[in-house]
Formats: C-alpha cells, structure tokens, sequence
C-alpha cells in the first residue's frame, strides 16, 4: 500500500474512534503544518480534509504542483473555493457527503475567530478544536517513522556524512576558511546531490563566537577552524526529510579546561548514544548526561536532544523538562547532541541522528570532533 495511504488509512480510524466524521489541516502563511506533506507528499500551501472512511482532497494553491508532487484522492484548486478556506469547508464537507450534525475536527493551531467563522459558515456540523486532536495524533505519528521514511533517512544520512567529509578535507587543507566559506559550501553541495534546502540555518560560528549554543548571526565572515574551537551545527533536507548534526573543530593543544570540555562532551556523547533502546524514558537519557556534567561541575543549558523528521524539531524530545513523558520505541529518530560552553575559552558540541530499533539503536550519521 502506498505509504501515504496508509498513514491517512491509520489517521482515519482514529477519526472513528473518536467519533469524528472530518479532519483539515491547514498549511497557509501564519499557520504551517507541515503534516500535509506526510500525508500527501505536497510540499505546502493547502488545506488537506481526512474522511472518517478514508479518502482524502487536497486544496492547494498551486495545482500544476500538486497534481505533481501530492498522491492524495482528489485535488481541487484553492481559486475554486473564491479563496476562502471557509468556502472550500463548505465545498469539503459538500463533496464528501457529511451528514447534518457530523463532528469535523479543526487545527490545534486555528484561531478563536476562525472558529467562530467555520461555526457561523456552516451552521449544521460540530466543530472542534481541543488539545490531543488530528494535529496531535498526526505528530504522533510522525514520531514513529515507517520504512518509506527509514529508506529516506540513510539516504539523507549517508549524503550528510558525504558533506562532513568535505568539509572537514576543506578546512584541514585551508580551502574553507571563514564561518561563510563552510555554510555556503554547504548551500552548493546539497543542491548537488539532490537535496532540497538546509533543514535550518546552518549554525558556523569559529573561534570568537562558538560561546553561544546558537550563535547569532548564524554565520559571519569571522574565521573558522583557526586557534580554538569552532562548531558547526547543520542539516541537509532530502525528499522533505531533515538530518540534524554538529561537528566540533580544534586547533591548537587542548590543554586545562578547554581539554575537559571536550572530553566531557564525547563522554557524555559516547554514554548516551549506548542507553538508547526501545522501552526507556526519554528523560532518562537526559538525565544520565546532565548528572554527568554535573559530577564535573558543569551544566549543559540546552536540551540533550530531539526528534527530527519533516521539521528540524519534532517527537520525542530528549530533555529534563517533567512534561517529557516519551518513552523511546522502535521507529523514533532521535538526536544526541550534548554541549559545554564558555565565553572565553569557546563551545564544544557534538551531534549525530539515532535510530531507535527493536533491540537498541543505529547511529545514522557520523559527525565527530576534529583536531585540526
């Protein structure tokens, strides 16, 4: 079965479960979801209505793309509906047959007047819009990453690796000097092999700025992998999936505390990664490194690390916070990512994707720290 179908197949019964008769997601300017493209494999600008019995239509903006990209039921054109997103709800709930009093299930994200709007448009149809809706089930289950996406993620790994190599034979050999010469690198690389942007912006920050965990600008004209510690921290965007990593440059003897930083950081990098396994808390992890870090008198000021996906950010997190309650299971793709920084001496990070399996974990990517 196509795999689109069957995660709005497994999106549909939930809507039976509980009781609903529609859902929409909504990827406009102001409220992006990136879910429709999990869904569907359209990239974005478009409303998507779920049937309880599973067929599903797209309304995009831009049909020629959709009618190229979206494997869904039906397309229609966003202009059919006067540009409205009111109207095209009327129109969806019109073609796929609801009945009177049918309950439709609204974005978390939708706004109280929106709301009220889809309430006045159609008078005859219960609307919701509550917490652990079709927004929160869909994250659920982009948590959890099938074998159409595990396929695209050693391919988007081993493109990453491939890019960290260079990139580490560029500053060895003098060729990328500056913070802008390694993120720009980057930008021409991954359009060479066939990915579609950075998962984010890429975080180069050399010497004088890798104090800060995300420096600002993200990058600069400054030096890189001069004397001292320069990071980079970067993902590469593959058939709409992102990897995340952070390699860590040295140049110069590693001495004193700048000498404990780093070899805290690959500890607690190196003891993490081997706790992962399906069946353990999140929190856990976290926990491991922070009472390390802690043993040695530093504190880590971000979280070990988080979910990636179709979004830089997603399910599980991997951090202290008493909301974390996830508990790792076969499918999750995870980063480790643990961190010490210093406003003299630097920053030191290192991160790489984690695949949780059925009796443990595979690294996916294969950052490291270089001495240079």
């Amino acid at each position: 079965m196509d795999a689109f179908l069957q995660r709005r197949k497994l999106l549909a019964e939930d809507l039976t479960r509980r009781g609903l008769a529609l859902a929409m997601f909504e990827d406009t300017e102001g409220r992006r979801d990136i879910s429709i493209r999990y869904f569907t494999g359209h990239p974005g600008d478009a409303l998507l209505f779920i049937n309880a019995d599973g067929r599903a239509a797209l309304v995009a903006w831009d049909v020629n793309m959709a009618n190229n990209m979206a494997s869904v039921d039906q397309i229609f054109a966003y202009t059919d509906f006067g540009r409205s997103a009111y109207d095209a709800m009327d129109g969806m709930i019109k073609h796929f047959g609801i009945p009177a009093g049918g309950k439709i299930d609204l974005p978390t994200a939708t706004p109280y007047l929106s709301f009220i709007e889809y309430v006045d448009r159609c008078p005859d149809y219960d609307f919701a819009c509550t917490e652990n809706n079709s927004s929160d089930k869909a994250l659920a289950m982009r948590a959890v990453k099938d074998a159409a996406e595990l396929d695209i993620y050693h391919k988007v790994s081993a493109i990453t690796d491939s890019v960290m190599d260079a990139i580490e034979a560029g500053v060895k050999n003098g060729s990328l000097k500056s913070e802008s010469d390694v993120a720009l690198f980057i930008e021409r690389a991954l359009r060479e092999q066939d990915c579609e942007a950075t998962g984010f912006d890429t975080i180069a920050a050399g010497p004088s700025r890798s104090f800060g965990i995300h420096a600002f600008p993200s990058y600069s004209g400054a030096a890189f992998g001069s004397e001292g510690m320069s990071i980079l921290d970067f993902g590469l965007v593959y058939k709409g999936y992102t990897s995340d990593v952070t390699m860590t440059f040295i140049r110069g003897k590693l001495e004193g505390k700048r000498a404990e930083m780093v070899a805290l950081v690959q500890q607690a990098y190196t003891e993490a990664v081997a706790l992962c396994k399906p069946g353990l808390p999140s929190r856990a992890v976290a926990q491991h490194v922070d009472e390390l870090f802690r043993k040695h008198g530093y504190t880590m000021p971000h979280g070990l690390g988080h979910g990636v996906g179709l979004e830089a950010h997603e399910m599980p997190p991997v951090n202290l916070r008493e909301s974390n309650t996830w508990i790792l299971e076969p499918g999750h793709i995870i980063t480790i990512e643990p961190g010490l920084y210093d406003p003299e001496l630097g920053g030191v990070r290192l991160e790489n994707d984690v695949l949780i399996t059925a009796d443990g974990y595979e690294v996916l990517t294969h950052s490291r720290i270089v001495q240079l």
